[in-house]
């Protein structure tokens, strides 16, 4: 076939066909009688071969190579084109994530762009300090920067800069508790946790309140601060976990105060005191200590018949923690 017929049937410009002849890519190997180039069927093949290969992504110089090297694996070719497209994808998203974030600043001029963009790059810095001027820099500008400084807490590492930042999201009101919220959910610990750190420092009831719902989350950090949280709201379905978190050590301390406040509730002391108690069966000494010094602040007959059967514990430590809260206790009655 000559070129013309060629460009007819493959759909291929007769543009694009001489720029393959120029570089050897796909030459027509055949001459007609009037000496004009014919391509032969492995002509038209080798075309095809092109062609496909393009539609996977390859340039013009690797198709080249594929076609020239005969031991060339097509596992291999096709495995690199995955991480290729893994990477374009990994850029596009990243561009993505960045226009809403700029759309999210809500500019009305190029100027609030530019603002934008120039904070996004002092924010992702490689010096921490650069990236805690830029976030100290924000005054009353910080509520259109909201999405920004979100996404700035939930990569920032640096304790110092994450400071800079809170301070920098408490002053732009509760715009990010709910990026925060759905970041308590993300795969990444690290991004879980920081997102748990920021609700806890920008503290407003909003951000209490999504503390409070995650208190039976699976990660036990996030659920501990829930569980507080929910206790500090005054929810009684949070005493079970609260006395967990006495058992286990984790804030052991910050949870006996919550649970000394929900026993202050009219009605609340015999049924955390029944929660202590049922915590103790099976709990090791150190538990057992731990949950007897916890007693100490919850009234009632029952926290104190509790504290009094444990004057007999086998273990000395929980006996004469037991003993010395029963003193404190008839002291102040």
């Amino acid at each position: 076939m000559l070129i013309g017929e060629v460009a007819e049937q493959s759909g291929i410009s007769a543009r694009m066909l001489r720029h393959y002849d120029r570089i050897g890519l796909v030459s027509p190997t055949g001459r007609t009688h009037g000496g004009y180039r014919q391509y032969s069927e492995d002509d038209v093949r080798r075309l095809f071969h092109v062609e496909g290969l393009r539609s996977l992504g390859l340039s013009l110089q690797e198709i080249a190579g594929v076609l020239g090297d005969l031991s060339f694996s097509p596992a291999s070719m096709v495995e690199q084109l995955l991480a290729r497209t893994r990477e374009r994808l990994a850029r596009e998203e990243e561009l993505l994530h960045r226009l809403g974030l700029v759309q999210a600043s809500d500019p009305g001029a190029w100027s609030e762009v530019l603002r934008t963009i120039g904070l996004m790059r002092g924010l992702e810095a490689y010096s921490p300090s650069a990236r805690q001027r830029a976030a100290l820099s924000l005054d009353q500008e910080a509520d259109r920067a909201t999405a920004l400084l979100a996404e700035a807490v939930l990569s920032e590492a640096d304790p110092h800069v994450a400071g800079a930042l809170h301070w920098a999201l408490a002053r732009a009101g509760e715009g990010a508790i709910p990026m925060l919220a759905e970041a308590l959910d993300s795969p990444d610990t690290g991004r879980r946790h920081r997102a748990l750190a920021a609700l806890a420092k920008i503290g407003s009831p909003a951000a209490r309140a999504v503390l409070a719902e995650a208190f039976r989350h699976d990660d036990p950090l996030v659920s501990a601060r829930g569980a507080l949280a929910r206790g500090q709201r005054g929810d009684a379905d949070a005493i079970p976990a609260l006395v967990a978190l006495v058992v286990s050590g984790r804030d052991d301390v910050e949870a006996a105060d919550v649970l000394a406040a929900l026993a202050a509730q009219p009605g609340r002391a015999g049924e955390v005191a029944s929660a202590i108690a049922a915590g103790l069966t099976g709990a090791a000494e150190p538990a057992r200590r731990r949950l007897t010094a916890a007693l100490a602040d919850i009234p009632g007959p029952l926290a104190q018949a509790t504290l009094t059967a444990l004057l007999d514990d086998p273990g000395k430590g929980v006996a004469v923690t037991a003993a010395f809260v029963l003193r404190e206790r008839s002291r102040e009655a």
